[in-house]
């Protein structure tokens, strides 16, 4: 009997392998077949994205959401895939460039458009960098989360290419190419390069997101949204990555570098983002940030009964520059500057306070700084520094409490002084909620010597779309008598 079982044990393996061999043709058998026959498509039969981009302007200018092509005669538009949906931040999209590098004369410049189609794994079919040739008949163009996007619609909303006849509308060419990102600073950026590869240099996450993963901290909903800012310009870009991609739960490189990725728009279309392909498209491999220098000497055990400062913004006028004798209230960019406010509703001020609101300004970017007057610390001992900090939503703007020793008082030498950030102070975060004041706690400044100036800097996204509203009140510089 045992010789039975052994003889039956040895022939079901057999029949297993021969069956495993039938299914497996070759070696490559994890590797999509993506081969195709090269498409003949006469060159008559081509037009450019920017001509298609014109369609879509005129629409809109004629006061419909859309544009459908007629069904008649052939059109197509070639250009080359630079996302892919292998790490999951990309979903039922193809992202689709008209070049392969940043080589842009006037008559034909560098776009991008996002193709939407209802199935998912399209990196089996459309590798990065592959030509592809979209015919235009019978389809619509829209926007769609804030860019210019190609599917199946009407006049009124751009719909989903069906898994039936994607292949048929996005045609596959045998080419491969090389994609070249465009490399460009933060305040270069237009809207012409919404859809399009970039690489941003010499940037870092922002200090006060460090330690956090690309999307998988408890308030990440649908998409993780984090602060990269430029070591150059000091202008932040929000880094968007989806919950659902393989790369979430990976702790953002905190050194500084290169990003590349697609420029885009938030889902709710009220800023724009950089999307990633994979994680491996940021490359902060630098130990070395350009963060400012720290002064701490941590949070006093109790403060003292005298009195060197104290500002509660109770005589200045709402919505009006905040102007107090022996403070400067600098504006270094843009137009907006720390004016007063007062405000009744879910996110009352405390009285009247401090605030600065650069959201809707228009402005490229904001800067603001709002500077107490000269304190001697060298006249007393036991100083501390208090305040109260608030906001509406922050979004990708935020607001550092500094401290020079050797700032002269004159607005033109505010930049070149020597600004560090005095640490041990709490400062209200974007994550927390928006209706109740933070204390910054007791901040000991006795550790340092000489005249000290304290300054609430205001920092904007550079996006005019997506700057948040930081209020500040209750500023108390005590010492021990």
């Amino acid at each position: 009997m045992q010789k039975i079982m052994n003889s039956k044990t040895v022939m079901s393996i057999m029949c297993a392998l021969m069956l495993f061999a039938s299914c497996v043709k070759d070696d490559d058998y994890g590797i999509p077949d993506i081969s195709v026959t090269e498409p003949n498509i006469p060159s008559a039969q081509i037009t450019t994205f920017k001509a298609v981009k014109s369609l879509f302007e005129q629409a809109v200018n004629n006061g419909n959401a859309t544009v459908v092509i007629d069904d008649e005669p052939d059109f197509f538009i070639e250009g080359y895939v630079i996302s892919t949906d292998k790490s999951g931040n990309f979903f039922e999209e193809l992202i689709v460039q008209n070049k392969t590098d940043d080589s842009s004369p006037d008559n034909d410049p560098r776009l991008g458009f996002k193709v939407i189609i209802n199935v998912s794994s399209l990196s089996d079919t459309y590798q990065f960098g592959q030509k592809v040739y979209v015919k235009m008949n019978g389809l619509a163009i829209g926007e769609s989360n804030g860019v210019i996007t190609i599917g199946k619609g009407d006049a009124v909303a751009v719909k989903q290419i069906q898994p039936a006849e994607y292949k048929g509308i996005v045609i596959r060419s045998n080419e491969v190419a090389t994609i070249t990102p465009k490399i460009s600073g933060l305040a270069d950026l237009t809207e012409a390069d919404k859809n399009t590869l970039i690489q941003l240099n010499n940037m870092q996450l922002n200090r006060f997101e460090l330690g956090a993963t690309f999307a998988s901290e408890a308030y990440d909903e649908f998409d993780g949204h984090r602060i990269l800012e430029s070591c150059d310009s000091g202008i932040s870009m929000i880094l968007e990555t989806s919950t659902f991609s393989d790369f979430k739960s990976l702790i953002v490189p905190q050194g500084k570098g290169s990003v590349t990725g697609i420029f885009s728009r938030d889902f709710g279309d009220d800023f724009n983002v950089l999307i990633l392909n994979s994680s491996a498209d940021i490359n902060f491999d630098n130990t070395e940030r350009c963060d400012p220098m720290e002064f701490s000497c941590g949070l006093a055990s109790s403060v003292g009964s005298g009195n060197l400062l104290y500002e509660d913004f109770e005589s200045q006028r709402n919505n009006r520059p905040i102007v107090i004798a022996g403070w400067t209230n600098y504006i270094q960019a843009g137009t907006e500057a720390w004016e007063g406010y007062s405000s009744t509703s879910s996110n009352a001020s405390l009285g009247r306070s401090a605030r600065f609101q650069s959201s809707s300004s228009g402005d490229a970017s904001n800067i603001g700084w709002l500077i107490t007057p000269a304190i001697d610390l060298d006249a007393q001992d036991g100083e501390t520094l208090r305040f109260k900090t608030s906001n509406s939503l922050a979004d990708s703007s935020f607001m550092e409490v500094l401290y020079a020793l050797d700032w002269d008082g004159t607005e033109e030498n505010i930049t070149s002084a020597t600004w560090g950030v005095l640490s041990a102070a709490y400062v209200v975060k974007d994550t927390d909620s928006f209706v109740p004041w933070f204390n910054s706690g007791s901040v000991d400044l006795s550790c340092a010597t000489g005249t000290m100036h304290i300054a609430f800097k205001y920092t904007g996204s550079g996006q005019d779309t997506f700057d948040g509203i930081y209020e500040l009140d209750e500023i108390s510089v005590d010492y021990a008598e």
